[in-house]
């Protein structure tokens, strides 16, 4: 595994932050690097380094004569009215059979290969500069936050392609799922300085945890070490006899130096503020349609969502998902139908676009203020604006000179302060690292209000949705299962092939002669949510009594006990598998609906 990129006691400095102090790594061509770091840390800016779009104050970047190094281009490198083929072409110098080729790895149908490529939906554009990339032969390539705003479908194809690729990669992202499934090393950017650890994302932060506790407990010997010596000291220093003993002890103590906790930065913990749990149906729509004047995105919609559920929403771009949203949250008038909210719902929104609107001469210290709940105090505040990287001198900057960045983490930061029983959330980790939206989760698994959000980050999805609604199609419906099987077919039909191409064109049709399948009520498709859910609380607490069968097997002292527990056990596993056969024909008959 030859190096082909190498960095040397790097030094870069903007102000009065060191990004880059002595920091050094070498890449080879077979390794799979994620490259991890807080907000802030200088990711991106080591990236342009390593591709010299960026010089370094001090130190050296080392390339490799059999380098050929490849990055996913984040503008648009695209001519007007050129078709993907010609757009291939160009830019490979390939002919166009290699072009179509390789575009059928990406899934890119054949009629699209002669549209006009600045036509295409981001992730397909996404998609086509992948398949330009491959055409290169590249055996490093560098990517700055791939998975940004593509979709599940997209994600899993850039998935497949890194994992075929027989070159070494390096890819900063905050999706922790991507890095999982990408990577098998994993850089870490903290204070100036690169680590390199042989393993992914995951367990790089289970060591890193093993590391911290180690320090704390060497630490907290350490310092009770330092006070038996001093206690010795102040004693027998002053005494002829134990004065030189004393000395000895001196010499010991200043020996004795306390660890830097490794990984401290990345301890990022936050809350919402609490609020009263609450029962029963907190959105009900009866035969909703959304969209804008001239379109229909999704008709016919039927849903009963309740109080205390994380409800994720899922589906490909440009299927509807935050008209969705838009909708639910009342920016956008539903086009027909009805939406009714329970008594007493506090709406909160978080959306892309709100920190476009923040009032400019506005501190950071009285955004948050503003946005407080009655009671909130001065250090509450103090601890969110930390977990959302705005501390010390940061906090009175003007939201002016904010980053478009550091304006989402703003508005999100105010919306943890602020009282809402239900928070609805677009994409609420597209600008944050590892670590807080790891922090994000925790607090929204603890959050006993109801959360509506939509995420392209699998991590986060799985960590987080207690349901999950699918807009696809044109229509918006409860999925029957969890997000773990929504993934599972997913991915099964991106296997297969069944949707790449009417994923973009508008789904497919009913073959001529064929009757178009009866449609479900709203009332019949409710019910059929409620069976589903109801069966899987019996699953559930079956083996819950299970467990606890098993459990009592072991400790039973009399032959007759014995028997009476297993005669329990075969009377429950009838049971269950009665129980799974009803869930599997409640799951087919909302799939046929589906």
């Amino acid at each position: 595994m030859p190096v082909v990129l190498q960095l040397l006691d790097a030094h870069k400095r903007y102000g009065e932050q060191e990004l880059l102090d002595g920091a050094a790594c070498a890449l080879t061509d077979d390794q799979k690097v994620g490259l991890i770091g807080r907000n802030g840390a200088g990711k991106s800016t080591l990236c342009r380094v390593l591709l010299e779009d960026e010089e370094l104050d001090a130190g050296e970047v080392v390339c490799s004569k059999k380098l050929r190094l490849g990055y996913l281009r984040q503008h648009d490198p695209f001519h007007d009215g050129e078709t993907v083929v010609g757009f291939l072409m160009r830019d490979s110098g390939q002919p166009d059979w290699r072009c179509g080729e390789i575009a059928w790895q990406f899934q890119l149908p054949d009629a699209m290969l002669h549209q006009e490529v600045r036509s295409l939906s981001g992730g397909w554009q996404t998609r086509v500069k992948l398949a330009a990339l491959l055409l290169h032969d590249p055996n490093l390539l560098i990517l700055d936050e791939p998975t940004n705003f593509l979709d599940l479908r997209t994600q899993m194809l850039l998935e497949e392609f890194l994992n075929g690729f027989k070159g070494g990669l390096l890819v900063v992202s905050h999706d922790r799922s991507f890095l999982k499934r990408t990577c098998n090393h994993t850089l870490e950017l903290s204070r100036g300085e690169l680590t390199m650890f042989p393993g992914n994302v995951d367990s790089y932060l289970e060591n890193l945890e093993e590391r911290r506790l180690h320090d704390e407990r060497k630490n907290a010997a350490t310092l009770t070490k330092r006070k038996q010596l001093e206690t010795f000291i102040a004693k027998n220093r002053a005494n002829a006899s134990t004065a030189s003993q004393a000395r000895s002890k001196a010499k010991q103590l200043e020996k004795l130096d306390l660890l830097e906790v490794a990984g401290q930065e990345a301890t990022v913990r936050f809350s919402f503020p609490n609020v009263e749990p609450r029962q029963g149906v907190v959105l009900r729509t009866e035969q909703l349609a959304i969209g804008y004047p001239d379109h229909t995105v999704a008709e016919q919609i039927q849903l009963e969502l309740e109080h205390g559920e994380r409800i994720g929403i899922v589906g490909d771009n440009g299927q509807g998902k935050t008209t969705f949203l838009r909708t639910v949250c009342g920016s956008l008038e539903p086009k027909a139908g009805t939406l009714k909210w329970g008594y007493g719902c506090q709406i909160g929104v978080y959306a892309q676009h709100v920190y476009t609107t923040l009032r400019d001469n506005d501190t950071v210290q009285e955004y948050l203020e503003y946005q407080a709940a009655p009671g909130t105090t001065r250090q509450q505040i103090s601890g969110v604006a930390g977990s959302f990287l705005f501390s010390g001198e940061t906090v009175e900057k003007p939201i002016r000179v904010l980053s478009g960045g550091e304006r989402a983490r703003l508005v999100l930061a105010g919306l943890l302060l602020e009282k809402h029983n239900v928070l609805i959330l677009d994409e609420p980790g597209n600008h944050l690292d590892v670590e807080t939206v790891e922090a994000l989760a925790d607090a929204l698994e603890r959050y006993p209000g109801t959360v509506i959000f939509t995420s392209h980050d699998r991590h986060f999805m799985r960590r987080v949705a207690t349901a999950v609604v699918e807009v696809r199609e044109q229509r918006v419906v409860n999925f029957p299962s969890s997000y773990d099987d929504y993934l599972y077919r997913i991915r099964k039909e991106l296997e297969a092939g069944l949707r790449a191409e009417h994923a973009s064109y508008g789904g497919a049709s009913i073959p001529d002669g064929q009757a178009t399948p009866a449609r479900l009520s709203g009332r019949e498709e409710r019910d059929l949510q409620k069976k589903l859910k109801a069966t899987e609380r019996k699953i559930a607490k079956s083996d819950e009594r299970k467990k606890e069968l098993e459990a009592e097997l072991l400790t039973v002292t009399t032959t007759g006990d014995a028997d009476r527990v297993r005669e329990e056990l075969v009377d429950l596993a009838g049971e269950v598998e009665q129980l799974e056969e009803e869930w599997l024909e409640t799951f087919n008959a909302l799939e046929s609906e589906g």
